[in-house]
């Protein structure tokens, strides 16, 4: 019995060490669970947020052309746009994200996952630039200089100096090939050899002092963009680039609306298709040799001696005599088709076209009489 009884005592005193054993092991088992899953939310926690909420300092990003979401994860994490290149990768994978475009972005560390994937897809940049200036249609180099001097950091004479420095203007046609040609921007009576090449729009912009170098380059890279568009179609009208911005300035400067801009284009190319060749004597050609705005052009001016005055010259000025809506381009390059050769603009805003100088001189008589 005694044998018995201590065998009994035996094996209770087994069974509790056993169940402390197994109490101690899914204690350490559960504690390592835990902690290895606290570790996994944290790390999963930081990778899905800002790298600093607090920090929206504007930093440069470059995706390469034919990047993998793991090259770009990793070119983020690089920049510390992100907090890690494996949850941005399965982020993507797991909300099915595709069609990242390839070029320059400029993102922050205060950006969200969400919005760091939406600007990489969509080419916008979702952070909020410090101010904008806006650069209308038809301004001039001169014009251009005075916007930024008023808006920014940019000093004007400092500005329209380097418009006419013959190194900086040839660094943008290395940068610009296709769309600057030495020969014809650097002609030596060429007042600004980027004049209309800069183009129209509001520009973002993210930092506090802008260098003119970035002010000029955004502007280029968009008239750039545009004129690669219509390439083609500059071919074959048989122009240059230089002639079609030119075409398109003329425009500009002389339809009162869109709807006029293709006929006023094809008075313009009746006149250069005509035997002899018709000077286009247009106006604000004629003020942008002179140097100054005039309400009234006086018969004086026109004798204005410059490769600019299209009274005096035949065919197209020199160069483009401001920038220019898309629209005007799209005009230069498809004109309408009629048999006008003049045209005047009626103080009551609607313009007025002619095949006959009989015609447009009556047109000026009723329309737009001189007035004392």
């Amino acid at each position: 019995m005694s044998s018995y009884s201590d065998l009994k005592k035996q094996r209770v005193k087994e069974a509790k060490i056993s169940r402390r054993i197994i109490v101690i092991i899914l204690t350490i088992l559960i504690i390592t669970l835990g902690t290895v899953g606290y570790k996994a939310y944290t790390y999963i926690s930081e990778g899905l947020s800002p790298v600093d909420p607090d920090d929206n300092t504007i930093i440069e990003v470059e995706i390469p052309l034919g990047s993998t979401v793991d090259s770009i994860g990793s070119i983020l994490e690089e920049k510390n746009i992100i907090n890690s290149a494996t949850i941005f990768k399965y982020y993507v994978k797991f909300n099915n994200e595709t069609g990242f475009q390839a070029g320059e972005y400029k993102l922050a560390k205060n950006m969200q996952l969400n919005e760091i994937v939406e600007s990489l897809k969509t080419g916008k940049i979702l952070v909020d630039p410090l101010f904008t200036v806006t650069i209308p249609e038809g301004t001039t180099i001169e014009q251009i200089a005075s916007i930024f001097g008023e808006q920014t950091s940019i000093d004007e004479e400092e500005f329209l100096e380097r418009m006419n420095d013959e190194e900086f203007i040839k660094s943008y046609i290395v940068r610009y090939p296709e769309l600057l040609d030495e020969n014809e921007i650097l002609k030596e009576d060429i007042r600004y050899p980027l004049e209309g090449y800069l183009f129209p729009l509001t520009y973002p912009f993210y930092e506090e002092e802008p260098t003119i170098e970035h002010v000029v380059d955004i502007m280029l890279q968009q008239t750039n963009n545009r004129i690669m568009t219509y390439r083609q179609d500059i071919i074959e009208q048989n122009m240059s680039i230089h002639e079609a911005i030119t075409m398109a300035s003329l425009i500009e400067e002389e339809a009162v609306g869109e709807d006029d801009r293709q006929t006023i284009s094809g008075v313009f190319y009746n006149r250069m298709n005509q035997e002899p060749e018709m000077p286009l004597q247009t106006d604000p050609t004629v003020l942008y040799a002179l140097g100054e705005h005039k309400e009234r052009v006086l018969y004086e001016d026109l004798e204005v001696d410059s490769p600019y005055n299209t009274y005096e010259n035949v065919g197209l000025p020199i160069g483009p005599i401001s920038n220019f809506h898309e629209n005007a381009l799209q005009a230069a390059l498809y004109p309408e088709e009629h048999n006008y050769l003049y045209f005047v603009a009626g103080y009551d805003g609607e313009v007025y076209y002619a095949e006959t100088l009989d015609e447009h001189n009556q047109n000026i008589q009723e329309h737009r009489p001189p007035q004392d």
